[in-house]
């Protein structure tokens, strides 16, 4: 347990400082690669809907394992040396599970993009973080568009992480982060994913599930932790009220209560590969959507992320004087 919580801190603090460099060979590229490759191989266009399912599970079943032993044998081999070692093997892991920096710096350009550049830099930059079109997205489209990518991933990158990294250590959050990789890559609710990708998009649902719960009272908590510009009350007004305003059961949790927090209208109706999707709206148009709230939501963010940090500390702490 010692350098379990050693290694937790320093892999946290390795995040916040380097995040995610992107000359540096990532695990999480390494998955998304081989999900690339046994989709290839797997997916026919002549498949049925129960064949698309039967090979879209042995792709979950297959990317898990392979993901679990590998992880499983890293951290194993690395403590069998000697236990500083995998301790530092241990950091390093719990460092590439996190992504707080990475959606600070990314959703930064596209703030910086809207402050200092042209409207199709910042098209681009939020293209990179977003699933949804943005070739006709205007200013404050693309506002919105980054602080609803840094409210969702307050929980998908960062708190659930955390909470998996703390129960199950590296092994455990890798797990998460392979079915969270094949939900972005494949669970897709179009003609090519709609059967192939629902086991991946199902298990997301189910390792999310109280995560994303967590995470957004951890988020109407640290409200009250930040000044004027955040909204205790209508972050958990929001939250309770349009929570479920999401075809996942999951996402709007952290939207809601990121809305109500800095009294925003988030998502509505958006383009995905070229077709319109009709989305409920989340939040009160209470007033205009402005570049300064993408900072907003990042220090709502941090807050979160420290908040998470304490709490975790505080039950180690109490566990470790039971035990």
């Amino acid at each position: 347990m010692k350098y379990h919580i050693i290694a937790f801190l320093a892999g946290f603090i390795l995040d916040l400082l380097c995040g995610d460099p992107h000359w540096l060979p990532h695990p999480i590229r390494l998955i998304g690669h081989l999900i690339d490759r046994l989709q290839n191989s797997l997916l026919q266009q002549t498949d049925t809907g129960v064949v698309k399912r039967r090979k879209g599970a042995v792709l979950v079943v297959t990317v898990c394992f392979l993901t679990v032993l590998v992880s499983a044998v890293i951290l194993r081999g690395a403590y069998h040396l000697h236990p500083y070692l995998g301790c530092l093997a241990e950091a390093v892991m719990t460092y590439q599970l996190l992504a707080l920096k990475c959606l600070r710096v990314e959703s930064g350009k596209v703030y910086t993009a809207l402050i200092h550049g042209t409207i199709e830099e910042a098209r681009y930059a939020v293209s990179m973080i977003v699933g949804r079109d943005t070739q006709t997205l205007d200013e404050a489209g693309v506002t919105r568009a980054a602080v609803e990518t840094v409210a969702e991933n307050a929980s998908d990158g960062v708190i659930a992480p955390m909470l998996y990294l703390a129960i199950g250590g590296p092994v455990a959050g890798f797990f998460y982060k392979s079915v969270n990789t094949m939900d972005s890559m494949i669970g897709y609710k179009n003609d090519k994913y709609l059967d192939f990708g629902r086991c991946a998009a199902k298990l997301d649902d189910v390792l999310n599930y109280f995560p994303s719960r967590i995470s957004a009272w951890l988020m109407i908590l640290s409200c009250s932790l930040l000044g004027k510009d955040y909204s205790t009350k209508d972050a958990k007004r929001i939250y309770l009220r349009d929570r479920r305003n999401h075809a996942s059961p999951n996402s709007a949790q952290t939207e809601a209560a990121c809305a109500g927090a800095l009294g925003l209208r988030l998502a509505g109706p958006s383009y995905y590969f070229g077709k319109l999707v009709e989305k409920p709206y989340i939040g009160d148009d209470g007033r205009k959507i402005e570049p300064e709230d993408i900072r907003r939501a990042n220090k709502l963010l941090y807050m979160t992320a420290f908040s998470c940090l304490l709490c975790m500390m505080m039950v180690w702490a109490v566990w470790n004087l039971i035990i």
